[in-house]
């Protein structure tokens, strides 16, 4: 096939060619004056499986012909040259042997890192591992560094990393990379006694791992050997390309790996010949992109390059740019240029790193039945089969919170036998006992709401058949990782039976099970929370492709498959700095220096990866670039290569600026159009501020006391609980919030006075805060939160029995907790309240107090608003308390609890409690009248406080600045 040559044989493609098109056509052309059979001794080298797959695919299409042996470089392992080595050990028993000895460093280094993060650092350290291996670094390498000038953690990495030097010894077992490394260096050795006859071509890599580099160089320099390097720069002064030498400045350049391949081959990109004569899309702008791409210290040659540049505006007339407001915009963006693209016939790409984005896409390709071939998959973790795992998993050794029951009682694969039945109890368990009940809920709590279900007959072997699996999983402790793995497999299948390896999501499942159950015996001794960890690494290294079939035209890819240049337009996606290119992840092993020092890959070696694919990608015949200006929480900031594209077209005044103009023009075009999509057809008018008038028969005909407040602040909150019936349901998962330690601190006081009501102990400090320890223990499930409480507690003690001490001179505890309720005269109305404690004194007068654990309402508010001491003095005064008649009730105060400890309230003179009374019913006669509306946020205490109803009554549409609308309702 190729003539004899005296130096390394190398060709390219430019970007904008169909890499596998031309790659086929080129050697279609060179083949065609040989036997046809010489084809099938064509020995082609790719580098991925799909480049694998087009290829055939397009020797396919045309005239019948031998196939070349197409293979990946990745199976050179295979060869007999490597049937004498064992096979690679199994990457993940690696990472569980890894993953022991970082649980020692950290255990013996508590500052290095959380226990939680274990295996992702032996994922790194394998990664490291696997990369010194490809690259030839040995160990004692890193062990020779000079460490002096860097911080101690960096030395303390360097000592961890000689512990991995078993791993590398001659008689320790390869790993995937150090056995692709070893099959390279026969396979020079033989080449170098005996080169093949028949060609052999690596085509598509940029030689980017050492183990490939070094294979593509020993093919190069073989007789009928040859490499055919995608996405080469043709338009690259040969000045700007020798100043590539530099890897620190230039790593991240997209053509820095070619340069450094034709280095070490002694040649310059002046002595790399076309593979084929096809031309690219468009010239123009691979000559545009290039310049825009130059290393960073030689951009001053814009000014002078610049002007030089031909037909900008032809070269620019199919690139769109999207600068959408925000990711949802450029998602329906996108997903509108797709749906066009699947009308007209036209195959289209999206190619974005950024996985939320394209999801986002695909979500909304669904409105139109489109499903885009999606190359990545869904994650397994996300899928049903792999979400069930994940959540017993996380469940083995804990507490039960009733959250994540619910979540496992509602999962798709649990009780799907009798799912009807199941998901009818699991509700009602919902509604009746989690929400608002305990936050971790027991076998014996819940077969006490079991009991009372008397007609479901089954409801007793419902909850013993789940609790019997979730006592197992609480129950774990730490073993052997293949008895965790075998029990948590047991357990879960026992929730859902087969149905949980159903499917393609179920057998991908069973794969990672199986991938888990090969490697355990590498895994030790685990705690329970380690193996929960183990168990979301494993089924995050696993993708489920949509089982539905998917549109034939419309591909979603990574960043990788730009090199498979086949569809007729691409849209570049999430162009982002952070998104693409991603910023490199921190390495916890080795910095930048020390990796430079011991010969390995620089961090913006990823960036320089990504940066060549979007060279290649952005020379596509039509193609888009599309970013959101505002994520979730920030302004973006636009990817450099955007950047530096909008920066050169920008500053080039004749022809740059308005073609950078148009193509923005075209990009709002269509982010105009996504805009309008979510826009409804016609405008409604904005809801009216409601004040609802329900019947007379429908209004409330009692309230507590603590509701007068709401009657006079937000009537419309009154109207929805009371006469509509509708309650905000309870959190789920009860939290230690404010009502809560309200709650317990009642509770607390309640029991103390009631034991201290005759006299108060010298010892009455420790007595109340050895209660609160009890109550706490028994209320608040929640360790940290109990030490707060309780800390806080004992700060305000002294001041409370120091203060009780004087309240005890004016009057001793009566009653605790006690309900009252007094019917208003003339009126269909019941007030009714519970005074949190009733003082007696002497002559038999009353005092009440109410407990606070937070600020106390000023008197303004007492006054106008906060009316719930004086109503109960009021409903104490009208003989509303049982067995308490014909009493005076001479003062009513707030006790605080809180930060400020302080004690406040009022006193009442003949007649104030009256008044108070005459208030009340003046009121609640006016919300008896009949055209007396309910309106909504009438006097809220902050405006910018969400009340519960607020949804109800459309707050948003409306604010307090407008006039309630009354409205007859339900009449």
């Amino acid at each position: 096939m190729f003539d004899p040559s005296d130096h390394p044989r190398v060709f390219a493609l430019p970007p904008g060619v169909d890499f596998p098109a031309a790659l086929v056509r080129g050697l279609r052309d060179r083949m065609k004056d040989t036997a046809p059979h010489d084809m099938a001794r064509v020995e082609l080298f790719v580098n991925t499986a799909r480049m694998q797959r087009r290829i055939r695919k397009l020797f396919a299409q045309q005239d019948a012909s031998f196939l070349p042996k197409l293979r990946l470089v990745t199976d050179l392992g295979r060869d007999d040259i490597g049937a004498d080595l064992p096979d690679a050990v199994n990457p993940l028993v690696r990472r569980l042997e890894l993953a022991q000895l970082v649980r020692k460093l950290i255990e013996a280094e508590r500052d290095f890192a959380a226990r939680a993060h274990t295996f992702d650092l032996a994922d790194s350290l394998a990664a490291l591992m696997e990369e010194m291996q490809g690259e030839g670094v040995h160990p004692d390498t890193l062990g020779d560094l000079d460490v002096d000038r860097h911080s101690a953690h960096w030395e303390r990495s360097q000592k961890f990393l000689k512990l991995v030097t078993k791993f590398f010894a001659s008689d320790a077992p390869l790993n995937a990379e150090a056995r692709q490394r070893v099959v390279v260096n026969r396979l020079i050795a033989r080449w170098a006694d005996t080169p093949p006859t028949h060609p052999l071509i690596i085509a598509g890599s940029t030689g980017s791992r050492g183990t490939t580099r070094l294979l593509m160089e020993a093919v190069a320099k073989l007789p009928q050997g040859a490499l055919i390097l995608p996405g080469f720069d043709t338009d690259m002064p040969e000045t700007v390309w020798n100043q590539l030498d530099d890897d620190l400045a230039s790593e991240d350049h997209p053509q820095y790996r070619f340069h450094a391949l034709l280095r070490a081959l002694e040649l310059t990109n002046a002595d790399v010949p076309l593979w084929d004569d096809t031309p690219p899309a468009s010239a123009g702008r691979n000559a545009l992109v290039s310049l825009a791409l130059r290393p960073a210290p030689v951009t001053d040659e814009w000014l002078l390059e610049g002007p030089k540049l031909q037909n900008l505006t032809a070269a620019t007339s199919n690139v769109t740019l999207i600068e959408a407001p925000t990711a949802r915009h450029e998602a329906l963006a996108i997903a509108l240029r797709l749906r066009k693209a699947a009308e007209d016939g036209q195959s289209a790409a999206l190619i974005s790193p950024d996985r939320m984005l394209t999801r986002q896409v695909t979500a909304a390709l669904q409105r139109w039945g489109i499903e885009p071939d999606d190359s990545a998959g869904i994650p397994l973790p996300q899928t049903p089969s792999g979400r069930i795992l994940r959540q017993t998993a996380e469940l083995m050794g804990r507490k039960l919170p009733s959250d994540k029951l619910l979540a496992l009682l509602k999962h798709p694969l649990v009780a799907s036998g009798e799912r009807g039945d199941h998901l009818k109890r699991t509700r009602d368990l919902e509604l009746e006992l989690l929400r608002g009940g305990p936050p971790f809920p027991t076998r014996e709590e819940v077969l006490e709401w079991a009991e009372k279900r008397k007609s479901d007959e089954g409801i007793q072997t419902w909850v013993a058949g789940v609790w019997d699996v979730l006592d197992a999983l609480a129950n774990c402790t730490t073993a052997p990782l293949p008895e965790l793995l075998e029990s948590h497999i047991a357990l879960t299948e026992q929730l859902c039976g087969a149905a949980m390896w159903d499917k393609p999501t179920g057998e991908e499942a069973a794969k990672a099970v199986s991938e888990l159950r090969e490697a355990a015996s590498a895994g030790g001794e685990m705690s329970c929370s380690d193996y929960g960890d183990l168990v979301h690494f494993v089924l995050n290294r696993h993708e489920v492709r949509d089982p539905n079939a998917p549109h034939p035209g419309i591909m979603i890819w990574g960043t990788l498959e730009a090199r498979v240049q086949g569809s007729d337009m691409v849209i570049l996606a999430g162009l982002n700095d952070g998104i693409w290119p991603e910023l490199p992840g921190p390495d916890p092993w080795l910095n930048r220096q020390m990796r430079r020092d011991a010969g390995l890959l620089l961090p913006d070696r990823r960036i320089g990866l990504s940066a060549h694919d979007f060279q290649q990608a952005i020379a596509a015949p039509e193609v888009w670039l599309t970013r959101a200006k505002r994520n979730a929480e920030a302004e973006t900031v636009p990817s450099r290569w955007v950047n530096r594209l909008t920066n050169l077209l920008g500053g080039l005044e004749d022809e740059g600026k308005p073609a950078l103009g148009a193509m923005r023009g075209r990009g709002a075009e269509w982010v105009a159009l996504a805009a309008a999509l979510d826009t409804p057809r016609s405008d409604l008018p904005p809801a009216r501020r409601p004040s609802p008038i329900p019947p007379l028969t429908a209004r409330p005909k009692k309230l507590p006391v603590t509701q007068i407040e709401t009657l006079i602040r937000d009537p419309y909150a009154v109207y929805a609980r009371y006469v509509l019936k509708l309650r905000p349901l309870d959190a789920l998962h009860a939290s230690a919030d404010a009502p809560l330690r309200g709650l317990a601190l009642h509770d607390v006081l309640d029991r103390f006075i009631d034991e201290t009501a005759a006299h108060l102990p010298d010892d009455a400090v420790q007595k109340l805060t050895d209660m609160a320890q009890e109550v706490f223990a028994d209320m608040v499930p929640w360790p940290a939160t109990r030490a707060m409480w309780q800390a806080k507690l004992e700060r305000v003690a002294p001041w409370f029995i120091e203060t009780e001490h004087l309240r005890r001179q004016y009057a001793r505890p009566l009653l605790q907790e006690e309900r009252g309720a007094v019917k208003l005269d003339g009126l269909d109305f019941t007030l009714e309240g519970r005074a949190d404690r009733i003082d007696e004194a002497t002559d038999g007068a009353l005092f009440l107090y109410d407990y606070k654990t937070g600020s106390l309402p000023t008197k303004a508010q007492r006054e106008h608003f906060n009316k719930q001491l004086p109503l109960l003095a009021a409903i104490a005064d009208k003989d509303g308390f049982k067995g308490l008649t014909r009493r005076k009730v001479v003062g009513a105060d707030y006790i605080g609890l809180g930060s400020a400890a302080k004690q406040e309230g009022d006193r009442f003179e003949f007649g104030d409690l009256d008044k108070v009374w005459d208030e009340l019913t003046a009121l609640i006669s006016a919300y008896l009248e009949p055209d007396k509306g309910f309106s909504s946020r009438r006097a809220v205490f902050e405006t910018r406080w969400e009340q519960n109803y607020d949804h109800l009554a459309r707050y948003g549409e409306w604010d307090e600045t407008d006039e309630a609308v009354a409205q007859e309702v339900g009449q």
